[in-house]
């Protein structure tokens, strides 16, 4: 039920950034202009998402909680894709905010993993996890642009609200366990690496505790802050942090340069939608792939490894001449994504403390995210001038940015520290 309800619900999230910008050409004949309504959705992350992941949790009716910010995303979705394009920008802005309020539930569904399944299919499961995502990538906006093509983006955005709406109706056969700060008895000390694979940092049993014994006015800050901090005191959840940031700069623009690359080809507008399906179709081969090979002591370096050759195929995309060319680098790039993101999701469960798990995989997204909202808001500014291979050479130039910043910061964790108060790095 979990995959179930999360494939759904992702695939109107996927789906929505290609249905809101054909309804924006559809509409006012400018595709660019919806780079600031996608910055808009975006940007709301980076305080919704560790809120609501905060939320998740702790919250007493997990199920019930998730399930009616389901139902408020499948409403906001419905209320931008009806004004895109046809009311004032601020007013459309402001749609699209309210979707960035509550879209976080599609991530945040990640950290109820650890509820559902044991600790020793956990790697496993975030590959399908992560397959998940990818499969949503494939049929939201295949399902948008192949549906648009036949039948117009109005109809298309129906479908995007569909799925939103059967992913909330699913969510309510959720089954989950309680949450690690549910119950009043003391945190359990981390499991022995023979146990786990690992050796969790000392100070993730201390955070676990100081989040149990937090007073009140300092819960409302933690909301927000907590994620943040765990993010940045763990030396490796920082250099991930900090690497797929710089890269999400050049991530979200993607939807436009899609549409804006297939025109430069030749093609229709509507073959953007192909080729972030193409994109997507890769990536989910690459999860599958990292669901069975991925190492949870080697996920760091797969990120970085995904990251540099992510970039080169953006790289080879700029050069193609063709819709077949463009579609196989598209494809290309996504079988590097996968593994990178399967990665991701199992370096955050294999780093953070189990009682602020949703908050920092939210708080980690909604970092992503708000890079992502920047780079889809320069990608709407800059597209007339820089073009279609323009803002593809500088994706590219981002994914390296962000690969060298990442294999930085992780040389420096592994220094190893001298002297008699030296213990384990993490």
């Amino acid at each position: 039920m979990h995959f179930t309800a999360a494939t759904l619900l992702r695939v109107s999230a996927e789906g929505t950034g290609t249905a809101l910008v054909l309804l924006v050409q559809d509409r006012t004949g400018r595709a660019a202009s919806s780079g600031f309504l996608l910055a808009a959705v975006l940007l709301p992350y980076v305080v919704s998402g560790p809120i609501l992941g905060n939320a998740l949790d702790r919250v007493g009716r997990t199920r019930l909680f998730a399930t009616l910010l389901a139902g408020g995303y499948a409403c906001a979705v419905a209320l931008l894709l009806v004004v895109a394009g046809g009311v004032p920008l601020p007013l459309a802005v402001l749609a699209a905010a309210a979707v960035g309020c509550t879209e976080p539930i599609v991530v945040a569904l990640t950290s109820l993993l650890p509820r559902i399944v044991s600790r020793p299919g956990l790697t496993r499961a975030y590959g399908l996890e992560s397959a998940s995502y990818n499969l949503a990538g494939i049929a939201g906006p295949g399902l948008v642009a192949g549906t648009a093509a036949w039948a117009g983006p109005q109809t298309a955005a129906v479908l995007v609200v569909g799925a939103a709406v059967l992913g909330t109706l699913t969510m309510s056969f959720l089954s989950v366990s309680p949450s690690v700060a549910e119950p009043p008895s003391p945190v359990e000390p981390p499991a022995p690496a023979a146990e786990t694979g690992y050796d969790p940092p000392a100070a993730q049993y201390k955070d676990a505790q100081a989040a149990r014994a937090g007073d009140a006015p300092a819960a409302g800050l933690n909301m927000i802050t907590g994620g943040i901090v765990v993010l940045f005191r763990n030396p490796t959840l920082r250099a991930l942090t900090v690497g797929s940031s710089v890269a999400f700069l050049g991530m979200g623009g993607v939807p436009i340069v899609a549409v804006l690359l297939a025109g430069h080809v030749g093609a229709s507008a509507t073959a953007g939608g192909q080729l972030l399906a193409a994109f997507a179709l890769g990536a989910l081969g690459g999860s599958l792939a990292a669901a069975r090979w991925l190492s949870a002591r080697r996920a760091e370096w797969v990120v970085v490894t995904g990251l540099i050759a992510f970039g080169i195929t953006l790289a080879a995309a700029a050069t193609a001449t063709t819709l077949a060319w463009c579609t196989l680098c598209f494809a290309l790039a996504g079988a590097c994504d996968g593994p990178a993101f399967a990665a991701t999701l199992t370096l955050r469960q294999r780093e953070a403390p189990a009682a602020r798990l949703g908050q920092v995989n939210t708080t980690g997204g909604s970092m992503k995210l708000g890079a992502a909202a920047l780079g889809a808001a320069l990608t709407g500014a800059l597209a007339d001038r820089a073009g279609a291979v323009g803002l593809l050479v500088t994706m590219a130039a981002l994914q390296l940015a962000g690969a060298v910043s990442m294999a930085f910061l992780l040389s420096l964790r592994s220094r190893p520290r001298t002297g008699p108060e030296a213990g384990p790095t993490s």
